[in-house]
């Protein structure tokens, strides 16, 4: 059996209010008043495609094996390298093994799909076991205007395998078409849109009907055979009419989430899949559907194993983990659309090592320090010498993971004096349960939010963007976690 054996989810915490950019922006386009309900999901500053794909990805690992990982296939449009494998970035991060395959799938909102049925093609030709897929987008656009507020930020992470199937793909069906709603160009920093008329009439309404009915001819069923259909289109109404159009009920559709997070780009459909997935039963069978210069659409039943999943955080659960956010200014600060003066000490050198960040990444991005083998004492950053002052050993560490060790704030401070672009700048010592603790940043708090012994969550995260390399650099960072 082939189909997916765990998934993952992740929606930034941050929450901006539709009715904010409404009240900021309204005088000048009072039209987007027509979508300014509920609330879009909004990367931290130190938030991008990259590090949500990280975060999904932990989640879909969660109680499964990842020594048996053997591809990590990435899905974005807004990857932040053009020329450095990001897939390999996560994989690094995850501390998957040396020797397994990544890659990158971008340029089409339907990438992630096209990943997923690459992916279950390389499982059925038998050199794949296990395809480890994560999906994520962060899009720019201009202020005030209707796809601003349509867009969300978010991420989705799908094991593929063929041992303990949760669900089991019965078929997939493909069309390509040339169709151009929006592009953007590789030195354009924004999309170009067409008219929405356009993107309604003769897209969505016309290839989602086509891929789907495809698809259930290729499997011999029909719309009643479906518990759940899902596929994205940020028009409501056209979503319900789409789906009613093709002969399905009402609740047979799952939500575009419009109100809750917006539409996540490349990440959405399999965003809505999980969703659906959290709520399946065995037996059921869900539909999905992408969009984007054509279609694919998969189809899935849910298996008994499903049950057995262990607990994760996944849509369900990164929706219910928000702040709410009624400042738009704070939005296009953190997307960099607004220039603030972050005075003479932001203009420091930020050129990275690439020697030093190659040699040194297994604890850069892996966040992997050092066990003594003699006296068990542990550390991070893993050095010659053990720290151990009644040890001292040399060349004595074996290398532990420390990003899913339970840790606490030792020491924190609110620095007002260096750069940060949400002040202040908070950081202190970590502490590891079983030994080991560094000097991190804090991040998804404020200062009031911090106290000494609270339990904090180790997240990889954006340290600084050098804007005059096109650098971007990473580490993990410390999350405080709410108090039970």
């Amino acid at each position: 059996m082939i189909g997916i054996t765990a998934y993952g989810g992740y929606i930034p915490r941050l929450r901006l209010q539709r009715m904010a950019v409404f009240q900021a922006m309204g005088w000048f386009a009072p039209a987007i008043m027509m979508v300014a309900q509920g609330e879009r999901s909004m990367c931290n500053w130190d938030e991008d495609s990259l590090t949500m794909s990280v975060a999904a990805a932990r989640d879909c690992l969660v109680g499964m094996d990842k020594s048996k990982v053997d591809a990590l296939y990435m899905a974005s449009t807004t990857a932040p390298f053009a020329d450095r494998q990001n897939s390999g970035i996560v994989a690094t991060a995850l501390n998957l093994k040396d020797n397994v395959l990544t890659a990158d799938f971008t340029a089409s909102q339907k990438t992630a799909t096209t990943a997923m049925v690459t992916a279950l093609e390389a499982l059925k030709g038998g050199e794949k076991k296990s395809v480890l897929l994560t999906a994520a987008d962060m899009r720019i656009t201009k202020s005030a205007y209707f796809h601003e507020m349509w867009y969300g930020d978010g991420a989705a992470s799908l094991l593929l395998g063929t041992e303990n199937v949760i669900a089991e793909c019965l078929g997939s069906y493909s069309v390509s078409y040339d169709f151009v709603d929006h592009y953007r160009g590789s030195m354009n920093k924004y999309d170009y849109n067409w008219e929405e008329r356009w993107v309604r009439d003769e897209g969505y309404s016309k290839i989602i009907p086509e891929v789907v009915t495809g698809l259930l001819k290729k499997c011999n069923m029909s719309p009643a055979d479906i518990s759940k259909l899902v596929f994205p289109c940020f028009f409501k109404r056209e979503h319900q009419g789409i789906a009613k159009g093709m002969g399905f009920k009402r609740e047979q559709l799952v939500d575009n989430m419009h109100e809750v997070c917006g539409e996540t780009g490349a990440a959405h459909a399999l965003v809505m899949f999980i969703s659906a997935l959290e709520e399946a039963q065995p037996g059921d069978k869900i539909l999905v559907a992408s969009f984007g210069q054509g279609s694919d659409a998969l189809l899935f039943q849910v298996t008994d194993k499903i049950k057995s999943l262990p607990p994760r955080q996944g849509i369900k659960g990164s929706l219910a983990n928000r702040k709410e956010v009624d400042v738009y200014q704070k939005f296009l600060r953190f997307r960099d659309l607004m220039q603030t003066e972050m005075g003479i000490r932001a203009e420091a050198p930020t050129q990275t090592a690439l020697t030093v960040l190659y040699r040194k990444r297994k604890f850069l991005l892996g966040f992997v320090g050092g066990e003594c083998r003699k006296c068990g004492t542990r550390q991070i950053p893993s050095n010659d010498i053990c720290v151990n002052p009644d040890c001292g050993s040399v060349k004595s560490q074996e290398s532990v993971e420390f990003a899913d060790t339970p840790a606490h704030i030792k020491t924190f401070t609110g620095d007002m004096l260096s750069v940060s672009v949400e002040p202040p700048n908070c950081y202190g010592m970590v502490q590891f349960e079983g030994g080991g603790r560094i000097l991190a940043d804090f991040s998804d708090c404020e200062l009031g939010d911090l106290k000494v012994g609270k339990t904090v969550k180790m997240a990889f995260r954006k340290r600084y963007h050098d804007k005059e390399r096109g650098f971007h650099g990473y580490f993990w960072k410390a999350l405080p976690q709410a108090e039970a």
